[in-house]
């Protein structure tokens, strides 16, 4: 079977504010900036974008589920759940896909409870901190690792 040419993006809780949420935190570029951001970043790579955001994680995890009839991996920007969501971790987990965490902001800089995230162990990729601009570098990491171009 060949690998699928596909991207599942998946952005959590309250990332539908963006561009207007905290803009000093996040900036001014909104959620479907980023989503155009990242397809556009994956069709210079061959690769298609499926985007899915909610502020309802049980709508996350079946769409992380259903990836795996259909994707080579998955860009997740967690929001709040990376900090707080063994399912959402364990969905990741159990898709057995290569997996980007994405942050916007440098979460490490901020709130103590922000520096764990339960998405650490199971992404291959971790950007954090780049702002909005992180997901196209979790993307050329993510395709680099699912194409065997990634530098050992």
């Amino acid at each position: 079977m060949t690998t699928p040419r596909r991207l599942l993006l998946v952005n959590g809780p309250n990332l539908n504010l963006l561009g207007t949420r905290e803009p000093a935190l996040y900036g001014t570029a909104t959620l479907a900036d980023v989503e155009r951001l990242t397809t556009d970043a994956a069709a210079r790579r061959g690769f298609e974008v499926r985007a899915v955001q909610s502020n309802h994680e049980g709508v996350l995890l079946d769409a992380i589920h259903a990836a795996r009839e259909d994707c080579a991996g998955i860009v997740v920007n967690p929001g709040g759940l990376a900090h707080t969501s063994v399912v959402l971790r364990d969905a990741l987990a159990g898709v057995a896909l290569p997996v980007a965490e994405v942050h916007i902001t440098n979460v490490l800089a901020r709130e103590e409870f922000r520096h764990h995230s339960y998405i650490a162990d199971v992404a291959l990729v971790h950007v954090i901190g780049e702002g909005v601009i992180g997901y196209e570098t979790a993307v050329a990491r993510l395709v680099d690792i699912i194409t065997g171009q990634a530098e050992g």
